[in-house]
């Protein structure tokens, strides 16, 4: 392989390219394992939404192990196709967790403390991929009874076979993009139906003149019943007084059902708002991973198809190998994209990186970070 790559570049340009390859492949082993890490060392982390993003970093961490360093024939081949493919179904078992979590978010934290079925989906998003590539890789050639790729190259049987690439990008690419944006789709149309729910809504007028405040938050009479976490709050409020008469004013009952609307009011719209906020962080955080999954992947996706139906006449190999090793670089991305999106893999990173007898508060165990990275 080495003399097949040494023919075409210079030894300069060999050197540099090795260069690169070896750093693209230690920052993703090493920024995938401080993900792995994280999840050792922090059990904030342990719940069952980030689960899939442990999911996520185990599968680029062995893009970074097996697929960039190693070339053994169909030990590469295998490792490749299935490591990728399963980086790609993770994504999207994310994106259908955090769909969840924001649009039925009852549901979702009655289930959280359930690991079984987060673990069913994890496994069966390596097994997705495992059968998704690894019998053609491993049967094509016994099948077709004849073997088409050359003694002194290393690559899939059916790398030139356009159909079957087309199917497999379907189902690899194509068919995870449409699903991951019909998710981001439904997650920014909750959010602004809520956002447009609560500044339209209606406030029930004064009912008597010792009555001067406005009540947001309780249903009408005969509206449907508040959630289960407003129930509670009324409940725990209306424990806290007991109904009383004063002489020549407003009764204690009146005075203590007012100050009970008006807490709860504040109660539930500022569980309202903290919740909207942080489906708004969750929206941007996935948004961000889509995108990039999108960026990285799209091209290589249709170079293949392409340079399958034209049998590499078209496509400069150059140019394909290019967007072979933007694929990769979605791997390396990813753990760094934890971080930028969401505060508790930040702090869990900032206890990994730099440990307390570096600095003794969080703001200067912070810049200590900023100028370590």
């Amino acid at each position: 392989f080495l003399k097949l790559i040494s023919v075409r570049f210079s030894l300069a340009v060999l050197v540099l390219l090795a260069f690169l390859m070896v750093l693209l492949c230690l920052v993703t082993i090493l920024g995938n394992m401080l993900v792995i890490l994280a999840f050792i060392m922090d059990r904030n982390l342990r719940h069952r939404s980030n689960y899939f993003f442990l999911n996520l970093a185990v599968s680029d961490f062995a893009v970074g192990v097996f697929c960039m360093p190693l070339y053994i024939p169909y030990l590469w081949l295998v490792m490749d196709y299935l490591v990728c493919a399963a980086s790609v179904f993770n994504i999207v078992l994310i994106s259908y967790d955090r769909f969840l979590s924001v649009t039925k978010a009852v549901s979702y934290r009655a289930q959280q403390g359930i690991m079984s079925s987060s673990a069913i989906k994890m496994v069966a998003i390596w097994v997705l991929a495992l059968l998704l590539y690894c019998p053609a890789i491993l049967f094509w050639e016994h099948v077709a009874g004849h073997s088409v790729v050359p003694v002194d190259q290393c690559y899939a049987e059916f790398f030139h076979n356009w159909y079957f690439l087309l199917c497999a990008s379907t189902l690899e690419f194509f068919v995870p993009l449409l699903l991951v944006t019909y998710f981001n789709v439904h997650i920014f149309h909750n959010i602004q139906r809520r956002q447009r729910r609560g500044s339209v809504q209606d406030c029930e007028p004064p009912r008597s003149s010792s009555l001067s405040w406005r009540f947001c938050g309780l249903p009408r009479p005969g509206a449907s019943s508040p959630s289960s976490e407003a129930e509670e709050s009324v409940s725990s409020l209306t424990r806290s007084w007991r109904p009383a008469v004063v002489a020549n004013g407003p009764s204690r009952t009146e005075t203590s059902s007012m100050a009970l609307k008006r807490n709860f009011s504040a109660s539930f719209s500022s569980k309202s708002g903290s919740k909207l906020q942080r489906d708004k962080k969750i929206a941007k955080s996935l948004a961000i991973i889509v995108c990039v999954f999108a960026i990285c992947w799209a091209p290589y996706s249709l170079l293949m198809i392409i340079r399958g139906v034209c049998q590499r006449k078209c496509i400069p190999k150059s140019l394909y190998e290019a967007t072979f090793w933007l694929l990769w670089i979605n791997s390396s991305l990813n753990p760094f994209l934890y971080p930028l999106c969401h505060m508790r893999f930040r702090m869990a990173f900032l206890k990994i990186l730099c440990p307390k007898n570096f600095a003794s508060d969080f703001y200067s165990r912070s810049v200590l970070c900023v100028l370590l990275l």
